[in-house]
């Protein structure tokens, strides 16, 4: 495919034609985030989401008392990144601090929404953070975000559930895990052993079949969304999941069904990444005890079983005031005290391998988990040295058209293969409206 005349930096469709000042572009102004005396001084506006935001906000103004925190709560990721785009589309309005899910921090980098970190010393702490979300914040070799938590993907399964339909061990491949979902089935009603994916759970399970949908570099993008092995793998796997109803397709993930149905036992597990252990506890409270975590099933006896299902990351805007004082708001949060606050007031599963590799953490017990030491079978999975995967420059976008392609896949009115292609096509298209030279496959 061609190159077209389209802008690189056009924000996502539907979206206004993004301005930015050069000022803006360059971090702001020039005020000193320091006084005298070498003391932070100054207000600093933070957006985010999630539990521990405010309690960090609080120990980052204890920690320098001449610095005010506007925290501004946003109501999920999906709220944070979308008024960001119209404060960028705007030229005003954007925080100086705003934490994005780490799928979003490559489009944001691209449209030079959020300021590169290597010029604050970023790049002195990779070795600090776990691979797999240090490596989705580099984009053209550069950190453009600070991880705050670990994502990687494991097993939580309903062990109740397990044991009532005879399945007495937790699948390690993923041969297992479908003559585990035919068990489950056969308790017939509404008994599943999981839901359809969404996006996320979609480009974290075909990762680590091998498959890599996309490849970025720089304004060079391919896109094999069917012909590679690894996609081939995800295809065929999860068309056989559809074809035998063997997983629910009518329920969508954090809707109220998907709730009721964890709480009452007919959903029996879930792929998902390690943030999930907080969400069960509020979205399943009447299973406490009964829910269990293991390691991601693998696709071949002694294969890799690492992927990354989510994940978030503060970044610095380019409407940032005062960089100065956002960098170190950000380092406290992610490389200092801040990290352990949010690990603690906030259920975080940290990044920071200070944290995640330490006894406390490691050994804790989980009364709703069975008493289960979930955190050793999830810092095992985070420490893997899994592959770096990439995102799209126009993330908003994939996410938003991906069920309108796969939804009827998963219906049974069209294959997946042909879906994933026709989904493939749309995302060409669009790159190449934004002045990518794009390769489709």
């Amino acid at each position: 495919m061609k190159k077209s005349s389209f802008g690189l930096k056009a924000l996502a469709a539907g979206t206004a034609a993004m301005t930015v000042l050069a000022m803006a572009a360059c971090g702001g102004d020039d005020k000193p985030a320091q006084s005298a005396d070498g003391e932070l001084s100054g207000e600093l506006s933070v957006w985010g989401w999630g539990n521990g935001m405010k309690e960090l906000a609080e120990a980052f103004e204890e920690a320098n008392p001449g610095v005010t925190v506007e925290y501004a709560a946003q109501s999920n990721a999906s709220d944070a990144a979308m008024k960001l785009t119209n404060a960028i589309a705007a030229g005003k309005g954007a925080p100086d601090v705003c934490m994005l899910e780490d799928a979003m921090v490559s489009q944001f980098a691209v449209q030079e929404g959020i300021i590169e970190l290597d010029q604050f010393g970023a790049q002195d702490y990779a070795d600090d953070f776990v691979a797999g979300p240090w490596g989705k914040l580099q984009v053209n070799g550069k950190a453009y975000g600070m991880p705050l938590d670990s994502a990687p993907e494991v097993l939580y399964y309903n062990k109740a559930v397990f044991d009532k339909a005879g399945v007495t061990e937790a699948p390690t491949t993923w041969d297992e895990y479908y003559e585990a979902a035919k068990k489950i089935r056969e308790l017939g009603e509404d008994y599943y052993i999981t839901n359809n994916a969404g996006f996320q759970p979609f480009t974290a399970q075909a990762w680590q079949a091998g498959g890599h949908m996309w490849t970025v570099d720089g304004e060079n993008l391919t896109i094999d969304m069917t012909k590679s092995e690894g996609m081939q793998r995800y295809i065929d796997f999860t068309q056989k999941l559809i074809d035998e109803d063997l997983i629910n397709v009518r329920i969508n993930a954090w809707s109220d069904d998907w709730n009721r149905s964890l709480n009452d036992g007919t959903l029996a597990s879930l792929t998902i990444g390690a943030w999930m252990a907080t969400n069960l506890k509020s979205s399943a409270p009447e299973q406490s005890g009964n829910w269990r975590v293991a390691p991601l099933p693998k696709w071949t006896d002694g294969g890799e079983n690492g992927s990354e299902d989510g994940g978030s990351s503060f970044t610095i805007t380019a409407q940032a005031k005062d960089t100065t004082l956002a960098w170190a708001f950000v380092e406290f949060a992610t490389h200092g005290e801040g990290a352990q606050v949010l690990t603690d007031e906030g259920g975080q599963f940290p990044s920071l391998k200070s944290i995640l590799n330490s006894d406390e953490f490691i050994n804790a017990d989980d009364e709703y988990f069975g008493d289960q030491k979930i955190n050793q079978v999830l810092v095992e999975a985070a420490n893997q040295d899994i592959t770096q995967f990439q995102y799209l420059p126009y993330t908003q976008y994939a996410t938003t058209i991906y069920p309108d392609y796969t939804g009827p896949a998963y219906m049974g009115k069209v294959r997946l293969e042909d879906a994933l292609q026709d989904y493939g096509e749309a995302l060409a298209e669009y790159g190449e409206q934004q002045g990518y030279t794009v390769t489709l496959k």
